[in-house]
């Protein structure tokens, strides 16, 4: 029998509900997140005309000329500011590298006290004023969205309701825009080559706004890949590794992968944006001694999230 398992829920009824609703909510994002790792949430805070005007955005970004966007790669910043060409990141495992190109928004408002080295600056394209602005909203939002998530999540695991607010207020959270960039001779790709090599994030939670076009799949507890969509205007949301970690495998962080579309389809790009909620990088990471029992022993080492983005970046191929 398939536990595949990604209901459709409401934030509002989360923020604005009964307290049999919250109930609900919380226990339906704890059971997905526990069989399945995914959901799609509805009523996040973002219009249609905000994610509309993103993804048009977006576009306009990736239309630059190659030698505009790469002014904007910095290699010292390991991708996590600005532009990152293409054949960069390698899913871990994997010897081939993803076919796409990204650009990365960081913390807007990080503390006073906050290092460069975790939260460099921003990096504006000046070329186009509408894509700062419309990218600083939408991470605001989703920010806002995350911690409503995290609350419910926190109270699932029997935590306080407020247990993650303080570890990601300002915390290390990025916006990333992605072009699947055309396939013009699929004859010359590595047999391997995908747009996304099969993978787990390194964060939290993980909100990603649609996607121009299908191709994310999860793999399955029987080991089977399993399309995932989203209804209209909705979030997908699934665990990082961070939180599987925090919780010693209660919630499942689900290998999730894009893969190419049909031949026919090949020349056609494919644009989507994630957020990766990331906390502070002093979070400890030790796993919750309520997720650990006779029955399930701890897993992991402790380590603090900064330690692990650190490490998982450079399997990944951002950071030397």
């Amino acid at each position: 029998m398939s536990t595949v398992n990604i209901p459709r829920l409401d934030l509002n009824t989360y923020i604005n509900g009964s307290a049999e609703e919250k109930k609900r909510f919380s226990d339906s994002i704890g059971k997905a997140f526990n069989e399945t790792g995914f959901v799609t949430v509805t009523n996040h805070g973002l219009s249609k005309e905000l994610m509309d005007k993103l993804y048009e955005q977006v576009k306009t970004l990736f239309a630059l000329p190659e030698a505009t966007k790469q002014q904007y790669e910095i290699p010292e910043l390991a991708g996590q500011r600005g532009y990152t060409g293409k054949n960069k990141e390698t899913a871990k495992g994997f010897k081939v590298p993803d076919l796409k190109e990204f650009w990365q928004i960081g913390q807007i408002d990080p503390e006073a006290t906050a290092s460069k080295e975790d939260y460099p600056d921003n990096m504006e394209v000046a070329e186009l004023p509408e894509f700062n602005t419309t990218t600083e909203e939408v991470y605001k939002k989703l920010e806002a969205a995350g911690k409503h998530l995290l609350r419910a999540i926190a109270v699932y695991l029997e935590l306080p309701e407020n247990y993650f607010d303080d570890k990601v207020a300002h915390g290390n959270s990025i916006l990333r825009t992605l072009h699947y960039f055309p396939i013009t001779d699929p004859d010359a790709l590595p047999d391997d080559a995908v747009r996304a090599g099969a993978h787990e994030d390194i964060n939290l939670i993980t909100l990603l706004i649609g996607a121009s076009a299908d191709g994310l799949e999860l793999l399955t507890r029987e080991n089977k890949w399993f399309p995932v969509t989203a209804f209209g205007e909705d979030l997908v949301v699934n665990v990082g590794d961070m939180l599987q970690r925090l919780t010693n495998n209660k919630l499942k962080s689900t290998t999730h992968r894009v893969v190419n579309p049909p031949r026919e389809q090949m020349k056609n790009s494919r644009f989507s944006v994630p957020f990766f909620l990331h906390p502070k990088s002093n979070m400890d990471l030790t796993s919750l001694p309520s997720t650990i029992d006779a029955g399930h022993p701890k897993v992991y080492t402790d380590i603090t999230a900064g330690e692990y983005l650190d490490e998982r970046l450079r399997e990944i191929g951002l950071k030397k």
